[in-house]
């Protein structure tokens, strides 16, 4: 994990993968260790999960050429840019247009950044 932030409704990461793993099983390796994890240490349940989901279905991937520092640096900014972006939209002062390429709701692969 080169970078990573966690927002109250999706978890940004930034991953070097080695090319002998997959995308799919490293994200579901990921999902499926991290949920065990979060389960005992923040729910204090120390039994079997089976059933239980904490995370939801699918994932949103991008690959990274040269642009490793942008997303880095957006990963660790998004919190206070969505903050930003969501105040300006409250007080009127943020262009339709704009407002327009910063959609606040829906999955974060509608950010202008992951869009093609």
């Amino acid at each position: 994990i080169l970078e990573g932030h966690a927002m109250t409704d999706h978890i940004h990461l930034c991953l070097s993968i080695p090319p002998k793993y997959s995308v799919a099983h490293t994200i579901g390796f990921l999902k499926g260790k991290s949920a065990i994890r979060i389960q005992r240490e923040c729910l204090g349940q120390k039994r079997n999960f089976t059933g239980l989901h904490f995370w939801a279905k699918g994932y949103c991937v991008s690959t990274v050429g040269l642009d490793e520092k942008t997303i880095v640096c957006y990963t660790q900014n998004q919190e206070a840019e969505e903050k930003r972006l969501e105040q300006m939209q409250l007080t009127g002062s943020l262009d339709p247009f704009i407002a327009s390429l910063y959609p606040l709701w829906g999955p974060s692969s509608n950010h202008p950044l992951w869009r093609w």
